[in-house]
């Protein structure tokens, strides 16, 4: 089978594990840099090239895209999509998950465990805000950050709202959640590929700091999950439309909580923490669906 990869270096861990694991398998594999795809759209169809030659053929695309380039790897993937390429993630299930507000209000409303989250626009609001929310401490995410970047602890009501304003003062879109003191530090990174949690790793947050992201100084061993949170991150992935996803839960008195839902989660961190070939587990997926697709869209046209 013909894959893409979608990265912009092919050098990162979880590029080079996902090209050594479509080899290993028999497919041919090529890492494209999605900033050097452009397409060509019109109602006769769907065309793109790469560094002045065109792209077909494609049964299969990985999307590793950073959230930097969020809306254009999502054009370029979506491109892929219009001529026939299947994705375990589509362009637009990406774009739903990368925004934070937005998919913590897509899983509330199917139920999903979530930190209470509070969100406003207007300065004069900030006060009753805060109390809808309750007493701190509180996280402030900022709305597309990644890997614990652009999130803070605030344990005064006066820290938050001086917080609020700089960040509003900034234009900066953020939202502002529940503190879980149970969870002391640390989170669930469970690895969901199609309806299975293929490993899962506990990560505790260095001394001093709150955020258990890896990239943050971080520490992670492998887990058994629940089988309430093996549901919880299954449910959560397949509400957003992701076939590969890296589900962040905590531990509270309330059952599994959602802290997010991440459409490109690396490979380095949960493959040396449990041993597993997730980068395998995300190209038989892949391999596995996307024939399931060409086989059904070949049933149809003969039909």
């Amino acid at each position: 089978m013909k894959f893409a990869i979608l990265s912009r270096n092919g050098k990162l861990y979880s590029t080079r594990r996902l090209v050594e694991a479509a080899r290993e398998r028999g497919h041919s594999v090529r890492v494209l840099d999605p900033l050097r795809c452009y397409m060509r759209i019109s109602s006769a169809g769907f065309d793109m090239r790469y560094k002045g030659k065109p792209l077909a053929g494609y049964a299969a695309v990985v999307p590793r895209i950073g959230a930097s380039i969020t809306r254009y790897g999502c054009a370029v993937l979506r491109q892929f999509e219009l001529m026939g390429s299947y994705s375990p993630n589509s362009a637009s299930a990406i774009a739903r998950a990368r925004d934070k507000l937005r998919c913590h209000q897509v899983l509330a409303a199917q139920g999903i465990g979530l930190p209470i989250t509070v969100f406003g626009d207007n300065p004069d609001d900030t006060g009753d805000l805060l109390a809808m929310l309750g007493p701190p401490p509180h996280v402030i995410k900022l709305n597309e950050g990644t890997q614990g970047a652009g999130v803070m602890l605030t344990e005064k009501p006066s820290a938050s709202r001086a917080t609020i304003e700089t960040l509003r003062g900034l234009y900066a879109n953020f939202l502002v959640q529940e503190f879980i003191a149970e969870a002391k530090g640390a989170d669930l990174r469970c690895f969901v590929v199609g309806d299975t949690v293929v490993a899962a790793m506990r990560r505790l947050a260095p001394q001093g700091d709150f955020r258990s992201n890896l990239h943050r100084g971080g520490t992670a061993k492998p887990v058994r999950p629940t089988r309430a949170e093996v549901a919880t991150a299954v449910h959560a992935a397949q509400i957003l439309g992701l076939g590969v996803a890296g589900v962040d839960l905590i531990r509270s008195k309330r059952g599994p909580l959602v802290l997010e839902v991440n459409s490109s989660p690396g490979l380095e961190g949960i493959e040396a923490a449990t041993g597993v070939d997730v980068a395998g587990a995300v190209i038989e997926h892949t391999a596995a669906a996307a024939l399931k697709q060409h086989t059904s869209n070949t049933n149809l046209t003969d039909s």
